[in-house]
């Protein structure tokens, strides 16, 4: 790590550039010709990157940053926050430590948490942030993951894991076992450390191909933030046998939107039928669960078609996970009922199990986006193309 970085005029110059056009700031002079300037103007572009997704980094004097795609790719503080509820214990190891933003929080729910990183800069990084963040609890550790294991000789309570996608890896098939490190070859050896494992990934993760690599997971969490799904959380403990529980959650600005069930519990059959007074949308990571037949029969609602993934009601369900709007009009999907009610007019337009995309609808009808209208063109049961103009509640 950069000591240069530490001086009280280099922090300062950062944080008063930090939203500046680093492009323009590129072709000016270097304040500091004993600095790497390069250097300096990575430190501005993650700390802007950070401002959002990691504002306890961001609000924090003396925080030195990794490369920007670093930043991009850690764990925001929200998602973090919500792993480190899933952890308990005296003693946590994380093979993967990254940045270590997952480390800040699993430190507040376990008394030692060991930091592993390949990458000794990243690693000497993170141990300086710890410091300035006040987390006392975290131990750094530089080198392999698998030989730190062998050489500390300890059990753990958890093992944590957020294995990265190999380079050389080709196609868009995205497996565990084409990650480093190799969890599904290495599970046996882990368990001889840890009776519980923690395994962050990518939510371009199949959930069914997940499970065909992994043995004992007893949960599986899809984290969403503000509607999008950001990572799956697979719970591994040692000689699991039991149902495994599937928890979606999206966390929202100022609430949480969850929906839990046992896996054994999908396999169950939608009411179908035409639209009532209220539309019900699943959030993201209701949709990455797969759970569309089980979300209506929980919460009493029809659903418009099997493959729309769209529920109604007539009377308003408050708690429903998701986005829920009063329908005002029910059209049929022709050129006069789109000529009279949507033709020119402004409206966000969502496309739901429909023939023709949002682009292609807006192009062809002259749709203006946003306002406070909202069309969905779906198919309804039993295969009617209609298009419904909702008010959002």
């Amino acid at each position: 790590m950069n000591r240069d970085l530490l001086r009280d005029d280099v922090q300062k110059w950062i944080a008063d550039h930090t939203f500046s056009d680093v492009k323009k700031l590129a072709l000016a002079k270097n304040p500091f010709p004993d600095a790497d300037y390069k250097e300096l103007l990575n430190q501005i572009s993650a700390r802007a990157k950070a401002k959002d997704k990691l504002p306890g980094w961001f609000n924090t004097g003396g925080i030195v940053y990794p490369s920007k795609i670093s930043v991009e790719q850690t764990s925001s503080e929200k998602t973090a926050e919500y792993k480190s509820h899933l952890v308990s214990g005296e003693k946590l190891i994380d093979l993967t430590g990254g940045f270590g933003v997952d480390d800040f929080y699993f430190s507040k729910q376990v008394n030692q948490v060991v930091h592993c990183e390949m990458n000794p800069e990243l690693s000497e990084i993170a141990a300086h942030n710890f410091k300035r963040l006040e987390r006392h609890n975290i131990v750094c550790e530089s080198g392999d993951s698998t030989e730190i294991l062998k050489n500390l000789e300890t059990r753990f309570d958890w093992i944590y894991i957020d294995p990265s996608r190999r380079n050389d890896t080709k196609g868009k098939v995205f497996l565990l076992a084409d990650c480093l490190p190799n969890v599904p070859e290495l599970l046996d050896f882990y368990f001889s450390f840890s009776d519980n494992i923690l395994i962050k990934t990518a939510p371009l993760l199949d959930i069914t191909a997940g499970l065909k690599e992994l043995s004992h997971v007893s949960a599986i969490h899809i984290v969403a933030v503000e509607n999008e799904v950001k990572e799956l959380l697979f719970e591994v403990r040692k000689d699991f046998i039991g149902s495994l529980q599937i928890k979606s959650v999206n966390l929202l600005k100022n609430s949480t939107q969850e929906f839990s069930f046992l896996i054994s519990e999908m396999y169950v059959e939608s009411e179908f039928g035409t639209p009532k007074k209220y539309l019900y949308e699943p959030n993201t990571a209701i949709y990455k669960s797969g759970a569309f037949d089980l979300i209506g029969r929980r919460f009493g609602l029809t659903k418009l078609h099997k493959h729309s993934h769209l529920y109604t009601s007539e009377t308003l369900v408050h708690d429903f996970p998701g986005r829920i709007f009063e329908i005002q009009t029910v059209l049929d999907y022709d050129k006069n009922a789109m000529k009279t009610h949507l033709q020119g007019k402004k409206t966000n337009v969502s496309v739901r199990n429909f023939p023709e995309t949002v682009e292609k609808l807006r192009q062809k009808w002259k749709m203006l986006d946003g306002g406070d209208s909202y069309s969905f063109f779906t198919t309804a049961y039993p295969n009617d193309k209609i298009v419904l103009l909702c008010a959002k509640i």
